[in-house]
């Protein structure tokens, strides 16, 4: 009897997938545990393996396409066997379910237009090619620059009202790509991994209010711990890898940076698992160090070349790219100096790391050259106030400028 294999389900936040490669072809014998496809997810791209058994008799997405959740990825049977009916069920639900969607759609919209806000008085417009906005709107449209003419107004009869400018996705698309004046160009479409990207950011720099510190430090000490741990290891140790381990350290004796925002609690994260922002040709990803304070130096350099390799190659599992409580991101070998990191969901802190430099210093009433970086964290201060960022940073540059004091 036939079996649908449907679009799992690969990540946390997951809405839908795209079919990045087929492993099999329709008429292939598939056995348990036999390579499908490769799945692009929000977060990488993973291999998906049967659970059934059978012959593949119908492939529901084709490669490069997306589907959502739970929909027809493919059907498994036996050979010859009609599927006809099974996919006209299937698309019957589907076609039922969009209706639905529809129709709740059409009341939302009619409820929302049927609300009239006792504390908005319109002006009364008697030319129709005038724009109508209410004086409310108009104060508020004046105060944050914004142009009117962009906004699609959700009030009785198309005015503009408070709440549309309250909302940005009602403002009209077409207008805002008319204002940029494009002058040529070609629309790339986004991947599963540039829209999350796109939309976890976008909901943690707007609800999440930010404040940055930033904190000189002198990495003279570094230079010599790595390299007698590049002596004594025998591989390569990264200026990175140290970092990680100083940064699991100082949230180790300053809990409160260690934290989530709950809505309506402080979550306490009981370990410290470190995310490592990576670019890759997508965007990036951030694989999570898990208890990084329990682990040595040695152990967070392997785990982050793995790391690097894995992302390289799409290879990441969702087991390693979940559980951060404290991102690092590094640009330094970049040659950025400094910069400010927009917070990883649900982490409360990120810390953005800068080159070293060569920077004249006073030591010992001395003019010297010192090895300077410059780290910023950027917190969210719903959980975390100034004072105890700046304490973490505090210890976080007393473990760097006395390295020793991580061994």
């Amino acid at each position: 009897m036939a079996e649908i294999v449907r679009m799992p389900r690969l990540s946390d936040t997951m809405t839908d997938g795209v079919v990045s490669k087929w492993h099999k072809k329709e008429g292939d014998q598939i056995k348990e545990g036999d390579l499908l496809a490769d799945i692009e997810t929000d977060k990488a791209t993973m291999e998906f393996e049967s659970f059934q058994e059978g012959v593949l008799l119908y492939i529901g997405v084709k490669e490069s396409d997306s589907a959502p959740v739970d929909s027809i990825l493919a059907i498994l049977g036996e050979e010859n066997e009609d599927i006809s009916s099974l996919i006209k069920q299937e698309n019957n639900i589907s076609s039922t379910n969009l209706e639905t969607q529809e129709v709740v759609t059409q009341e939302e919209k009619i409820a929302i237009n049927s609300k009239v806000d006792k504390n908005e008085k319109f002006v009364e417009i008697q030319e129709e090619k005038r724009l109508k906005i209410s004086p409310l709107a108009r104060k508020i449209a004046n105060e944050k620059g914004i142009d009117i003419n962009l906004i699609s107004g959700s009030g009785e009869n198309g005015r503009i009202i408070k709440r549309d400018l309250d909302t940005p996705s009602l403002i009209k698309e077409d207008n805002i790509i008319e204002s940029l004046s494009i002058s040529s160009g070609e629309a790339q479409p986004l991947s599963q991994m540039r829209k999350t990207i796109a939309n976890r950011l976008s909901q943690s720099k707007f609800t999440a209010p930010h404040f940055y510190l930033t904190s000189k430090i002198n990495v003279d000490g570094l230079f010599e711990l790595r390299k007698s741990l590049i002596n004594n290891l025998d591989t390569k140790i990264s200026f990175n890898d140290i970092i990680i381990k100083a940064v699991s350290l100082s949230l180790s004796k300053h809990p409160n940076i260690n934290v989530s925002w709950g809505g309506d609690s402080i979550i306490q994260n009981t370990e410290i698992n470190i995310g490592v922002a990576i670019a890759v040709d997508e965007g990036l990803v951030v694989p999570v160090i898990k208890d990084a304070d329990k682990n040595n130096i040695l152990e967070i350099s392997e785990k982050i070349k793995n790391f690097v390799e894995k992302a390289k190659n799409k290879k990441l599992s969702l087991d390693e790219l979940s559980g951060n409580t404290f991102t690092v991101s590094n640009l330094g070998m970049f040659g950025i100096d400094e910069f400010t990191a927009i917070i990883n969901p649900p982490d409360a802190c990120i810390l953005a790391i800068g080159a070293i430099q060569q920077t004249p210093i006073v030591k010992d009433g001395e003019i010297v050259i010192g090895n300077i970086m410059k780290v910023t964290l950027s917190s969210d201060h719903r959980v975390v106030d100034g004072s105890q960022g700046a304490q973490f940073l505090k210890t976080l540059k007393t473990m760097l400028e006395n390295p020793l004091l991580m061994i």
